[in-house]
């Protein structure tokens, strides 16, 4: 009975032994990690100001990002073909974006755009998380999180779907006087 439990011991130990070492078990979880914290502060400020995708969107946005690059490095995949994961990676959240892309007709006004851009963004900080880029992908969201606070306290006081019908309304032409809608002669 022993030699059925070490044969079963020596099946999980080779199914598990895709990590060579505690270098590289560390090396895959601080990766993940970061990805994980670095996408759930640009989901958390999302969420904050009550947008549709928040801290859970973005923490697996970027944690899948990262994964897609950590799983292919680990297999020792060369760097042409780890384009062709990234073209794949890149196409699959342009989908995922056109998702959270809403037009209202009736008001002519676009939603999601900002949305959209900041879970492209943490897919890329993902992306360079998985490629040990750690730096990069730390001061891409600190820009991000600066754009993200800074910028909507610069921009119009004014909504802008007043602004659009003040706009549109100011394109028409102006009404007829009374005495030419009276049939009066000159």
């Amino acid at each position: 009975m022993a030699g059925v439990w070490q044969e079963v011991w020596q099946g999980v130990r080779a199914d598990f032994s895709d990590l060579p070492g505690m270098v590289a078990v560390t090396q895959l979880v601080l990766r993940m990690l970061l990805a994980i914290v670095l996408g759930g502060l640009l989901g958390y400020q999302r969420e904050r100001h009550g947008k549709a995708a928040g801290l859970r969107t973005h923490m697996l946005v970027a944690l899948g990002s990262a994964f897609f690059v950590l799983i292919p490095l680990q297999a020792g995949m060369s760097l042409g073909d780890l384009s062709r994961v990234l073209q794949g990676l890149i196409a699959g959240i342009g989908f995922l974006l056109a998702g959270t892309i809403l037009k209202q007709q009736a008001e002519g006004h676009i939603q999601g755009l900002t949305t959209a851009a900041g879970l492209w963004l943490t897919a890329a900080v993902g992306v360079a998380v998985g490629l040990g880029r750690e730096t990069s992908a730390v001061l891409g969201t600190v820009l991000a999180l600066i754009i993200l606070a800074l910028l909507p306290q610069i921009g119009p006081d004014t909504d802008p779907v007043e602004t659009l019908r003040e706009d549109a309304d100011a394109l028409q032409p102006p009404a007829a006087s009374t005495s030419a809608k009276r049939g009066a002669s000159p």
